[in-house]
């Protein structure tokens, strides 16, 4: 689940809803700022699917005593979220292993700099899927991969740029991942420059440089659910009883 708190309500958005998202904006990028455009359907069916194992998890939101709010992606509870990271990679490879690769891959960067034992052996068994993969795949050009990762990393990005600010916010009022753009994305455009982001207000985005084919609109479904429902009924009826609620946003190319 993805949370954004505001001073009378949590909004809360699927996991997947947002994976939806970030496969809408590899389907609308500019394939010809690639190597190649070799496997490209691949890399969108990655990116839809990338967060496929938290549609089990997000079923029921559950509450973090703690920090006084509900569990979100970035503090869920390290066993499950591992163990259901695995599910998720295991059904897509089922379809594609290519996307399954570039997922394990996507996963395996959270932990990268990770010291906890159950991280650890996360990466190793994740690191054999990988070398599997690639010895199954003829002639892997491993600087495509690592575009094709880093594509995916920035769609995973931009949907959550969506998700986690107001929308409209200013960009000293953004949130902090996002304020001086998108890492690791220079290679993914002519230009060599990271994708910075701003909104223009509630319903439109601009990304400079702009590396999509077209200006497209993405909707973003979620549900605002009030604090005092939590503190009647309890995280999981309060959610359940809230409204399913879409946010429509107008990628535009910057204005000159």
């Amino acid at each position: 689940m993805i949370i954004r708190e505001t001073s009378h309500s949590f909004y809360m958005i699927l996991q997947h809803d947002h994976a939806f998202l970030s496969g809408e904006i590899v389907k609308h990028f500019d394939e010809n700022s690639l190597l190649s455009k070799e496997a490209f359907s691949h890399v969108q069916y990655a990116a839809y699917e990338h967060d496929r194992g938290w549609i089990g998890l997000d079923e029921t939101p559950i509450w973090n005593d703690r920090c006084g709010e509900p569990y979100s992606f970035s503090d869920y509870p390290l066993l499950p979220k591992l163990a259901f990271y695995r599910i998720g990679l295991d059904e897509i490879e089922e379809t594609s292993a290519y996307a399954a690769l570039l997922c394990s891959m996507h996963f395996c960067s959270f932990f990268a700099s990770s010291t906890d034992s159950d991280c650890l052996a996360f990466l190793q068994k994740e690191r054999k899927r990988q070398e599997r993969i690639k010895g199954e795949i003829q002639e892997v050009n491993d600087e495509l991969v690592m575009q094709h990762f880093r594509l995916l990393q920035f769609s995973d990005n931009l949907s959550l740029y969506l998700c986690l600010n107001q929308p409209g916010a200013s960009k000293e009022n953004e949130h902090p991942w996002f304020r001086k753009g998108f890492k690791n994305t220079e290679t993914l455009h002519t230009s060599n420059q990271p994708f910075i982001p701003r909104w223009l207000n509630r319903g439109e985005i601009t990304v400079d440089p702009f590396p999509f084919q077209k200006e497209f609109p993405l909707s973003l479904k979620y549900k605002e659910v009030p604090k005092k429902n939590i503190k009647e009924k309890g995280i999981a009826e309060a959610y359940h009883h809230s409204e399913l609620k879409e946010l429509c946003v107008f990628i535009h190319r910057p204005f000159v």
